[in-house]
């Protein structure tokens, strides 16, 4: 349908990706595009997808300052 991608279309699309999400909200377009396909496929095998639970955040202790 498209036709084969050479590298310069591809080095333009990842060009393209990275001025419109920026460098810091990759990994994080990544990680969330990650698990949009896990869930597909497990959709497409037939099975359910549970809700995973947050994990806990470690508890940051603040030093006291002394004056």
């Amino acid at each position: 349908m498209f036709g084969k991608f050479g590298v310069w279309e591809i080095v333009l699309i990842l060009v393209i990706i990275l001025i419109v999400f920026g460098v810091g909200k990759l990994p994080q377009v990544g990680g969330a595009i990650g698990k949009g396909l896990r869930a597909f496929k497990k959709g497409q095998a037939g099975e359910e997808e549970e809700e995973a639970a947050p994990k806990p955040k470690k508890a940051v202790r603040k030093k006291a300052v002394k004056s």
